[in-house]
């Protein structure tokens, strides 16, 4: 048996460490993925406003940006007993819709197509038959002979110089890449397009929530005001050069999501379809446990309808399609999280499972001191949490989303999911893989962004109703909220379910607590010894290369892993956890 390390994994946010055991045919017989730092944010929102707890929990991470936001004022809302106005939810829908779009398209192109896509290879691609391909794949408007050579030039002009950066480390030349030169080619030109793109794209949060990344937001409502006065005839006019949201700026939000459904459609999906087709066996690898937890969101009407959600809420279990379970984030009996392997101690043992609102974040780090050649991975290995929904181990993300939308009889994300895989000539249990799971992101980027343009249109006839309120006061007062309030906030995050759950006591927040889907997917096993959704995918891969695990990114990266959001890096009096010296 040997041990392959891979320390830290690249490509993502954060700090992973992931240890598989191999046996003599480098077939991964166990995997034990570790977060590597700690967390604390949770520690030091106990004791403040919860009207403020946004603004903290927001910053858990730079990449999921706007998402801890959401799930924390709707945490204090549900706490506080405070209703939106619809417009507010319909701006709130606008931005993390915007949020899943961005993120989707810059992970596929920037952190997860190099597991695919050979970038050295690139250079033996003729343009001319680069853009006849490019042309068979879509209707891309840069899809000429010229285009290609420029960016070979580019590419080229990068390697002859040295300074290929970011791609400087990766396993180039490796037997598993099978793209030929020409769609290396044209996914390295998304690549640099995309980074042109997503500067666009983030205008939209901008002009609801002032800036981004961490854009503003409110308990209570949406972070901003309509420009628009209302006559006694009750005509809607909006008022020019006013500081709030006025007609340019939602026009220019209906822009934005033009230009997001151009992308997907022309650029995403095509990409998608075209690099799968040469990795078709990797939807037999990967899977990992089969059951699928989804908290739901993007409400038609408010945010404690569930049955109002666009992605509906629930659980499937053992990839039983027919019976979809329903989800309850109050009950004590569903979400909580075991510290078995985890760098933490519980008051009541080391075995408790406890469910948010009762969390603890007490530290104990008792593992071995860095530098170290292996974690004892029979003992506590990781600074995350191990989270379970009524015992079971669940997969987050954008795979149980199109699984609980597909199981629930949604026509569009059906066809959608049918259609590709026809294309592609693979049964539907395709999807329960690492393949699936790539597919399934790029699927809902299209779903979204499709109906991105339907909320904006209902904004605008609220608008032209009349309807200009965006934010409910009516609660902000301390003195008019209970002695003692609990609340779940949740939303869907890009990488999966995320939800924050508050106890306001005396005007105070008492304990705040965060379970974040790389917790959910990364976290260690569990005190019954069952492996997190990261461990239980990886099991069963056969490594070509032991020095160069390419396997083991492909699988991992297709999560998405946001370990920062898992692991956060500040401790109780905000002091720094560690210290990187480069030499």
């Amino acid at each position: 048996m040997a041990t392959v390390v891979v320390d830290p994994i690249t490509r993502i946010e954060g700090h992973l460490r992931i240890e598989a055991e191999t046996d003599a045919n480098r077939i991964i017989t166990r995997a034990s993925s570790s977060g590597t730092m700690v967390r604390g944010i949770e520690t030091i929102l106990t004791g403040r406003d919860p009207r403020d707890a946004w603004a903290f929990a927001q910053r858990i991470c730079g990449v999921c940006t706007l998402v801890h936001g959401i799930a924390s004022v709707r945490a204090v809302e549900s706490a506080l007993d405070i209703t939106i106005p619809r417009n507010a939810e319909i701006i709130r829908n606008l931005m993390i819709g915007a949020q899943f779009i961005h993120d989707h398209v810059m992970h596929f192109y920037h952190l997860h197509a190099l597991d695919w896509v050979d970038i050295v290879s690139a250079l033996d691609a003729d343009p001319n038959k680069t853009a006849t391909l490019q042309q068979c794949i879509s209707n891309w408007h840069n899809n000429t002979p010229s285009y290609f050579s420029e960016v070979k030039t580019k590419l080229q002009n990068f390697v002859n110089t040295g300074q290929l950066g970011i791609f400087g480390n990766g396993y180039w030349g490796h037997p598993e890449y099978k793209l030929p030169p020409e769609l290396n080619l044209i996914a390295f030109a998304h690549y640099l397009e995309a980074l042109e793109w997503q500067r666009n794209v983030a205008r939209l949060h901008t002009i609801f929530g002032g800036k981004n990344p961490h854009p503003n937001f409110i308990v209570g409502g949406a972070p901003c005001a309509i420009s628009a006065n209302q006559s006694d005839s009750g005509q809607v006019s909006f008022v020019p050069g006013a500081t709030a949201v006025d007609q340019d700026g939602l026009n220019l939000v209906l822009n934005t999501i033009n230009e997001m459904q151009d992308f997907v459609d022309q650029v995403y999906i095509p990409d998608t379809i075209a690099i799968a087709k040469f990795y078709k066996d990797w939807g037999n690898r990967g899977e990992g446990v089969g059951n699928f937890l989804c908290y739901g969101d993007f409400p038609s009407t408010s945010a404690t309808d569930t049955n109002s959600l666009f992605f509906p809420r629930g659980a499937i279990l053992n990839r039983d399609l027919s019976t979809i379970h329903s989800v309850d984030l109050d009950d004590p009996n569903q979400v909580t999280e075991s510290v078995a392997h985890s760098w933490y101690d519980y008051s009541s043992g080391k075995n408790s499972l406890l469910h948010p609102y009762n969390g603890e974040t007490n530290l104990n780090y008792t593992g071995p001191q860095p530098p170290f050649q292996h974690l004892n991975v029979n003992d506590s290995y990781s600074w995350l949490k191990s989270p379970r929904w009524r015992g079971n181990v669940m997969e987050v993300g954008p795979l149980a989303r199109i699984v609980l939308k597909y199981a629930s009889g949604n026509a569009d994300v059906q066809k959608l999911v049918n259609d590709s895989l026809s294309e592609l000539k693979l049964p539907l249990k395709a999807m329960y893989s690492t393949l699936g799971r790539t597919l399934a992101r790029t699927l809902e980027t299209k779903v979204i962004a499709d109906q991105m343009s339907t909320w904006h249109s209902e904004l605008m006839t609220n608008i032209n109703a009349g309807d200009l309120n965006t934010h409910n006061s009516s609660r902000f007062d301390p003195t008019t909220w209970p002695v003692l309030g609990q609340g779940a906030g949740y939303t869907e995050a890009p990488r999966g379910a995320l939800a924050h759950w508050v106890v306001v006591r005396n005007g105070v927040i008492d304990n705040y607590q965060c379970v974040v889907p790389s917790t959910w997917n990364a976290g260690p096993r569990d005190s019954q010894g069952k492996d997190g959704p990261y461990e239980a995918a990886l099991r069963g891969h056969q490594l070509f290369d032991s020095n160069q695990p390419l396997e083991i990114l492909r699988t991992i990266h297709s999560f998405d892993p946001c370990m920062a959001c898992a692991v956060h890096l500040l401790d109780s009096k905000g002091r720094e956890t560690i210290k990187i010296k480069v030499k």
